[in-house]
């Protein structure tokens, strides 16, 4: 009993990873689509984006950071 209970838990566990991997194959950007949203999003600041120089991580977010030159004043009072 126990060895079918464990062949039936892995035949469900393999079906459930397989669903969940099917279901969300298309709702993640491209990296390519994440580097045009912040560089779009960067430049609406005034800024730059500019690679940070560490290796591809695979995340634009995490590969690039937005330079804003000038204007560095104190914010407030």
């Amino acid at each position: 009993m126990t060895v079918r209970f464990i062949l039936s838990a892995a035949v469900v566990g393999a079906a459930l990873t397989a669903s969940a991997c099917a279901s969300t194959s298309g709702s993640h950007p491209t990296y390519q689509q994440e580097l045009d949203r912040l560089t779009a999003d960067c430049r609406e600041r005034g800024g730059i984006l500019t690679p940070v120089g560490a290796p591809n991580s695979g995340r634009p977010q995490t590969d690039n950071v937005c330079e804003i030159r000038g204007g560095g004043g104190r914010v407030g009072s």
